[in-house]
Formats: structure tokens, sequence, C-alpha cells
């Protein structure tokens, strides 16, 4: 059997609990929503997906070069909230103790991350599975590398085929789509018009943005030649705002990234703080067994 490698866009699930999961607290009050969501979602991930390799990659900032290309990428997103921040430091002393590895490097996006251990797994001859809903991720799809969206009730991995249906456009046209339609999620304007149909009947016939702006003249309608000639520059800039990086240097080695034994002891007293019986009675915690009607 092939390596197959699952990588988990950390701060998209953890949010996905926090809203998930509305009121959960632990003996002493504190919130503990996003932790118990959180670690539910993952092993549901790794019992179904069964990787041989995890990967849980976290934001630190913004790159840089995205941020000085346009002042504004993602300044529309409001703070994190504070129930939701202090939790986090708690979801990865999980993660270390049931085994997982998990990176992080300060001025990076974690989105530039999973395209790198993607492509270094792809070259490894891995398989991969991304756990995201970001549709940024659409532009890595291919034989090797698929997505789990958790929007999508199916639960099947996405594959080029399925990223086509999705989009109009093959997975190698999604950054250049991208970069016509924007993104209202991370605050970057697309073309004036010029809708996610649109972009595809485009790229469909064009092949790429090169192509569409070296046929510029032979676009029927008007108003798109107009609004495409006069976004040539805001094109450009979102197409290297939008691709990922996908050759980063640093991270751990990927045969490290094997899941570790879980520390018995440790997630014991974490599930005991936390009060979430079930996972306790899993680990085989003292005075574990859950009462009758008790969900957690």
């Amino acid at each position: 059997m092939s390596n197959r490698l699952l990588l988990v866009d950390g701060h998209a699930y953890a949010y996905r609990a926090f809203h998930a999961i509305r009121s959960l607290n632990s003996p002493d009050g504190r919130p503990t929503n996003a932790i118990f969501g959180f670690v539910k979602m993952l092993q549901k991930m790794v019992g179904s997906l069964k990787p041989t390799h995890v990967l849980v990659l976290w934001d630190a900032g913004l790159a840089i070069e995205r941020s000085t290309a346009l002042p504004d990428y993602k300044a529309n997103r409001p703070p994190t909230p504070e129930p939701l921040e202090e939790q986090f430091p708690q979801i990865e002393t999980w993660l270390d103790a049931v085994g997982y590895a998990q990176f992080q490097e300060d001025g990076t996006e974690a989105d530039d991350w999973i395209g790198t251990y993607a492509r270094r797994a792809e070259m490894a001859g891995w398989n991969v599975v991304i756990a995201s809903s970001d549709k940024d991720f659409l532009q890595l799809v291919n034989d090797r590398i698929g997505i789990l969206n958790p929007n999508d009730k199916s639960e099947k991995i996405w594959s080029a085929a399925d990223v086509e249906a999705k989009t109009g456009v093959r997975p190698d046209q999604v950054a250049d789509w991208l970069s016509l339609i924007g993104d209202a999620v991370d605050n970057i304007p697309g073309v004036s018009g010029v809708g996610p149909k649109t972009a595809a009947e485009l790229l469909r016939k064009y092949g790429s943005i090169d192509g569409i702006y070296a046929r510029l003249s032979e676009i029927k309608s008007e108003s798109q030649r107009t609004a495409l000639s006069a976004a040539t520059d805001a094109v450009r800039r979102n197409q290297l705002m939008i691709r990922l990086h996908e050759a980063k240097v640093g991270g751990p080695e990927l045969p490290t990234l094997v899941p570790g034994q879980p520390k018995l002891a440790s997630l014991r007293e974490l599930y005991a703080r936390w009060g979430f019986r079930s996972l306790l009675a899993e680990v085989g915690g003292a005075g574990s067994e859950p009462t009758q009607g008790s969900l957690f």
C-alpha cells in the first residue's frame, strides 16, 4: 500500500468546531467546544481515511508578499473570538499527546505549507488528502492529491473530475479562475461583471489568463473586453496572490509524520480536566464511565 498523508487545515477546523458546538465548558468553566469538536472531527477523519502519516498546519501570520501587493488582503476578517483563541493552545497540547505532527512558521500561512507538503508527498510517490473547505486547494488536485471538503455531505475525496464539475475548469486553471472572479473571503476583488460561469467559459475557450489577454480583441462582449482591459493589473496581482507557494523550505521531514504512540497518561489528564467523559472512557480513565444520557 502507498503512503497516504492527511494534511489538516488546523485553524479552519478549529473555527468549524467552535461554531458547530455552541456551548461546552470544562468543570472549571473554561470553554472547550472547539477542543471537543476538533478532537472528534480528527478522530473521524483518521478512522475513515486511515492515513499512514498526519500533519496539522497552522496559520502564523500573513505572507508579506501578499499583504504588500494588496494591503487590504484578509482585512475584512473579524478578530478571533476570545473563547476560541484560548482553546488553540489546548488543541495543540492534545495533538502532542495523541501523537500527531503539527507545524507553523511565523509570518506564513498554512495554505502555502499545505501546498508545499502536498507537492513533497506527491514527488515521493505518496497519496495525499487535504482536509479543508478552502477553494484555493482545488488548484492542487490531481491523480495523487485529493480534497476532503467538510461542506460536502458525501464525504468523498474530491478528484480532478469533481473540481471541474464544481468550478467548470480543470485544477490547473483554478488559480486563473479565482484571479478573474476574486475571492471575497480573502478580500481579493475580481473583474467587474465576470462571475464564476463567465470566467469558466473564458478559460475553456482561451486556456489561461495569458490566452485571454493575448486574444482580448476576439471577445465578442464589449463590456467584458472593457472590464478585462481595465482590470489587467489587478488580475496579474491576483495570480501572484492566489497561486500557492508550493516550494517552501523547512518543516518536519515526511518520514517523521507517522503518528506516534499516544501518551495515555497525558490524554487522561486532559480529558479529565476538560470534562470529556466519553473520551476519558476510551483511554481507560479512572471513574470515566459516562452517566446515563451523558454526551461527553
